[in-house]
């Protein structure tokens, strides 16, 4: 595992203009053009059998919360925890979630966390970097990456069609985030690919019937199937998330996404998988994590309201979260490579699960040891 320079594509920001990539530069500097990291084909292999390992543990993980009835200490509501039951029992459709994992190319890759409900990147790891490397050459020249992630959206859309025959399925997100919405437009375009039949409605502007309970589109249709980029804690915190138990919509990603990416349940995952070699120690009492370690809100995002204690210094990121509580976990730092302008950048490596399969990679970068919504996004190879 190494990065490397590249030289950028002739109108690289046009190029990714033709492809819809249209928050390339937030931020002034988002997407890295001119670096990209290189595997070996073991080290992808060892990424994969990884990340279906902790896909089944997530998957065991649920099943005994949901055996057991432990959600209070989790931060969940008799609500959520019934919405939670009804979606794994009946084995509602899981679309896809991203892994963040801590690997350095040599040693096992450990889990961060689970994006499981509502996870970002996606279209700069299936498309963009896609088209990138079919541009290069060089060194590059017939390199492959590990992405199939694009291919695997049409399977698990086109296995949806039955149950959803001539319905439509909506797809929702904030329309004012660029990036949600770039993401959730990018999804419907494949479930259209896959032969479903579509509607995009900004969450705004979903209604509500209160003689049915139905949810509702602009022309006043109910809405059986929805696809939503927005965190089920928020859709449960506001007024929408009463009707939500008894609406008769099926959600996309199901409620006990909602379990999964509870960062609380790296706790449980070590609980039932003591000194498993792809989790890092957790729990939900920091006296029981020895050393340095790492505490994080269950339900924070982007990397808010993060604190890393590390031989007597302490890093901490801002936020909105951590009244929900938090979890402690023993601290592995990120890898540290160096940039093209002799700075040192720390990465990690997110893993997609599309359905209940790897599918593929994308690699962001930070000049801090905690990876946030304004760190970069840096294409990948291997040979």
């Amino acid at each position: 595992m190494r990065r490397i320079k590249v030289a950028p594509r002739p109108d690289w920001q046009g190029e990714m203009a033709r492809i819809g990539f249209d928050y390339h530069s937030i931020d002034g500097n988002y997407w890295q053009e001119d670096a990209c990291y290189i595997f070996d084909e073991r080290q992808i292999d060892t990424i994969e059998t990884a990340t279906e390992t902790l896909h089944q543990m997530y998957l065991q993980a649920v099943a005994h919360v949901v055996k057991t009835g432990d959600y209070a200490r989790l931060g969940l509501s008799d609500t959520a925890a019934r919405l939670i039951e009804h979606s794994f029992k009946n084995r509602e459709p899981s679309l896809y979630g991203r892994f963040d994992l801590c690997f350095d190319g040599t040693n096992a890759p450990k889990l961060y966390e689970y994006n499981a409900d509502t996870p970002t990147s996606l279209f700069e790891a299936s498309v963009a970097q896609w088209y990138w490397l079919q541009a290069q050459g060089g060194e590059l020249s017939g390199a492959d990456q590990f992405n199939s992630i694009h291919e695997r959206l049409l399977v698990e859309f086109g296995a949806m069609k039955p149950a959803i025959g001539q319905d439509k399925l909506y797809f929702t997100a904030v329309s004012a985030s660029v990036e949600d919405y770039t993401t959730t437009r990018y999804l419907q375009d494949v479930a259209i690919q896959a032969g479903l039949n579509t509607d995009y409605i900004d969450i705004g502007a979903i209604g509500h019937r209160a003689h049915d309970g139905r949810f509702t589109d602009l022309q006043d249709h109910a809405i059986s199937h929805l696809f939503k980029l927005y965190p089920w804690e928020w859709l449960l915190s506001e007024a929408f998330g009463s009707h939500i138990e008894h609406s008769g919509t099926q959600f996309i990603e199901p409620a006990y996404k909602l379990l999964m990416s509870n960062k609380a349940l790296l706790a449980v995952l070590w609980e039932l998988f003591p000194n498993h070699p792809n989790l890092l120690p957790a729990s939900l009492n920091p006296s029981a994590i020895a050393g340095n370690m790492v505490k994080k809100p269950f339900f924070s995002r982007e990397g808010a309201n993060i604190s890393l204690h590390q031989d007597g210094m302490n890093i901490a990121t801002d936020g909105i979260y951590g009244q929900e509580g938090y979890v402690y976990q023993a601290l592995s730092p990120l890898p540290q490579f160096t940039n093209h302008q002799g700075q040192a950048v720390y990465t990690v490596i997110g893993s997609w699960i599309i359905g209940h399969s790897p599918a593929g990679i994308g690699v962001r970068e930070d000049s801090t040891l905690i990876t946030k919504d304004t760190s970069l996004f840096v294409p990948h190879a291997f040979m």
